[in-house]
């Protein structure tokens, strides 16, 4: 079995144990040169006993003699980590015993068992006691010398020894470095190794906990393998079935096709008739339309509001149809007394009582349901290709714009005539699409103040711009009519509706008025362009739908005096009332079928130009107050309706190309 081996630190630590240096002790032998001398204390103790030998004799002549003491030898300096060096021993020869016992003789000789003590007289035996003295002396300082010589010896031996531990040590010091560069070198790399050590240790958890993750996925994928090889097989054994079951239904496909072409063969002749009878539905509703009258009115009256005075008994009359009760009511009595007619007996005389009679008269307690419900087919013939046009009239305060626009707060139960009829034409062309037609709609709403036109859609800086509007042909030899600089906004829904109608209410002009807290100042027109085509028949129609609320029908007071605000109240009033009066002539114009009919001499009648004519349908809602307080313009209003509904226009053409 080999040794094992050792590293060189120990080594070297063997090495620095083993060569230690020699140190020697201090010695007291004299150096080389020194003569034998004492000093005064060393020469006092030697002659102690002769002091007391002459004490009585006087002074003695006094011998110089020394021990000089051996310089200390220099010491090797220790390097670190060694150990210091035991110390040599003297070596010590024949001669050195000799001297040495000589040396212990003397002081028994001097101090030991003291001779007889001369008498001061004997000075010849007192010189043979110091000669002897002398002489002993002189053996031991021969002696001394000796030893002297020898430690010089052992000195040059000590200090070659020390040169050559010198080196050694200054050797031992270099490989000391040497090895302690390698040992931290070593201590590095081992800190490298331990962090490389940790590094591949994580990295050894981190490839486990991948292992047992993978493994686990591997778990998991072959249990979705087993699932998928059976879901492999039931899809086979179904694809199998599936396949037995195709070529029985080849022989079904077959045969399905051929009812199929028969299918398409009699939907392509139920297409054919169900157009037809769209057409004759067209034409029958049209047609019934006419029976009802091209030019229809209907009279509204509002019902009584909260603070305002219960009218009395028989102020205001529906008497009934032929058929009773039962019939819709189509006339209204109303009764006027007058205070400065009287009988001959002083008495007054009997209320006078006013009759008329309309196509359909809704009383207080009609709801705006009921109203439109009356209208919904007239609204529908814009659908068909036929300009309608449907407008409000009566005094301020009648209920004219709550007819036409509704109530506010966006109850769905006191809605107008606008939304309910957008509505009831956007249903109907959702239906109509099933058909084969396609609609679309483009809105505008614009008001006519003072025969200004002024655009209800602004908004931004054009608001309040109606000075910018104006009537013109749409193209050379064109009969439609467009307001320039007016927003034609396309809808397509309810929501888009109703924003532009929110839009439009807070741009009108209002001012207050003796009979309207808020009354409308202007002729408000909402006007919507239908355009509609059957791509399959190559067909297209369109007309335009115009829904107006007319301002209020007040009559001039003459006797009113007239500041600056009457004053603008004033022109209003001529403006609405020119208006107004322009649209009657037009009316009358076309009942008498005359040549000329005044459609410039007002905006509103130019406007409405194509909405009025022989090929239009026309409806017209008298609004008036129930108080007694109103029944002057009430009459009017009433009057006026009677007039327009005596009026007979031609038959209506639709706009088809």
């Amino acid at each position: 079995m080999e040794p094992q081996q050792r590293s060189p630190l120990l080594e070297v630590k063997g090495n620095i144990e083993v060569k230690r240096p020699l140190v020697k002790a201090p010695s007291r032998l004299p150096l080389p040169g020194s003569r034998f001398k004492r000093g005064p204390d060393q020469m006092e103790d030697a002659l102690e006993p002769e002091k007391k030998r002459t004490r009585g004799l006087g002074t003695a002549p006094k011998i110089a003699t020394s021990r000089p003491r051996a310089p200390a030898l220099t010491t090797v300096p220790q390097t670190q980590g060694q150990t210091a060096a035991p110390k040599v021993p003297k070596k010590t020869g024949p001669r050195c015993s000799t001297a040495i016992a000589t040396a212990a003789a003397a002081p028994s000789m001097l101090g030991g068992k003291k001779p007889s003590k001369r008498p001061a007289w004997d000075l010849k035996g007192q010189l043979c006691d110091l000669t002897a003295e002398l002489k002993c002396y002189r053996e031991r300082t021969q002696t001394l010398d000796q030893e002297n010589q020898q430690l010089r010896d052992q000195l040059r031996e000590a200090q070659q020894q020390a040169t050559v531990l010198g080196a050694e040590r200054r050797t031992l010091e270099g490989e000391l470095a040497r090895v302690q560069a390698q040992a931290e070198q070593g201590q590095q790399e081992l800190g490298n190794l331990s962090a490389r050590v940790l590094e591949l240790e994580e990295r050894l958890g981190t490839q486990e906990s991948l292992v047992q993750e993978l493994q686990k996925e591997q778990l998991g994928l072959q249990e979705e393998r087993r699932g998928l090889a059976t879901r492999l097989e039931e899809q086979e054994r179904r694809l199998q079935t599936s396949e037995a079951a195709l070529s029985g239904s080849q022989a079904e496909v077959a045969s399905l096709r051929q009812e199929t072409v028969a299918q398409a063969a009699l939907l392509a002749e139920r297409g054919e008739r169900l157009h037809g009878l769209e057409m004759e539905r067209r034409r029958l509703h049209n047609q019934l339309q006419e029976l009802k009258g091209n030019i229809r009115v209907f009279c509204r009256v509002r019902p009584v509001l909260p603070g305002e005075p219960t009218p009395s008994p028989g102020f205001l009359l529906f008497p009934s149809g032929p058929g009773g009760p039962s019939d819709l009511p189509t006339r209204l009595s109303l009764s006027r007394s007058d205070e400065r007619r009287g009988t001959l007996s002083g008495a007054p005389a009997p209320p006078t009582r006013h009759d008329f009679s309309f196509d359909r008269v809704f009383p207080p307690g009609s709801g705006q349901d009921e109203v439109f419900e009356e209208i919904a087919m007239l609204v529908q013939s814009a659908l068909d290709g036929y300009p309608v046009c449907i407008f409000a009239y009566g005094q301020t305060g009648s209920g004219k714009t709550f007819t036409m626009e509704g109530g506010p707060g966006g109850d769905p139960q006191v809605e107008g005539l606008i939304p309910r009829a957008l509505r009831h034409l956007f249903s109907i062309a959702q239906e109509l699409g099933g058909q084969g037609w396609t609609y679309s709609f483009v809105a505008s709403y614009v008001e006519i103040y003072n025969e200004t036109v002024r655009d209800l859609l602004a908004t931004g800086t054009r608001k309040g711009q109606g000075g910018e509007c104006e009537i013109r042909r749409a193209g050379p030899g064109s009969e439609e009519l467009t307001v320039t600089n007016a927003r034609y906004v396309p809808v397509s829904c309810e929501k888009e509706v109703e924003a532009l109608l929110h839009l439009a209410r807070q741009n009108r002009a209002v001012a207050r008025t003796a009979q309207n807290e808020r009354s409308s100042r202007s002729h408000s027109v909402f006007q919507l362009q239908i355009s509609g085509e059957h791509a399959a028949r190559g067909l297209q129609c369109g007309a335009p739908l115009s829904l107006v609320d007319l301002a209020g029908s007040e009559r001039l007071d003459p006797g009113l005096a007239l500041g600056p605000g009457e004053r603008e109240r004033l022109r209003e009033t001529q403006a609405i009332n020119s208006s107004l009066s322009t649209l009657g002539l037009v009316i009358m114009a076309l009942s008498n079928k005359e040549s000329h009919v005044p459609y410039r001499n007002s905006k509103l009648t130019y406007l409405l130009q194509n909405s009025l004519g022989g090929s239009a349908k026309m409806l017209m809602f008298v609004n008036i107050s129930p108080l007694e307080e109103n029944v002057s313009e009430s009459l009017n209003s009433l009057r006026f309706a009677s007039k327009v509904n005596q009026c007979v226009i031609g038959t209506a053409q639709a706009n088809r190309k």
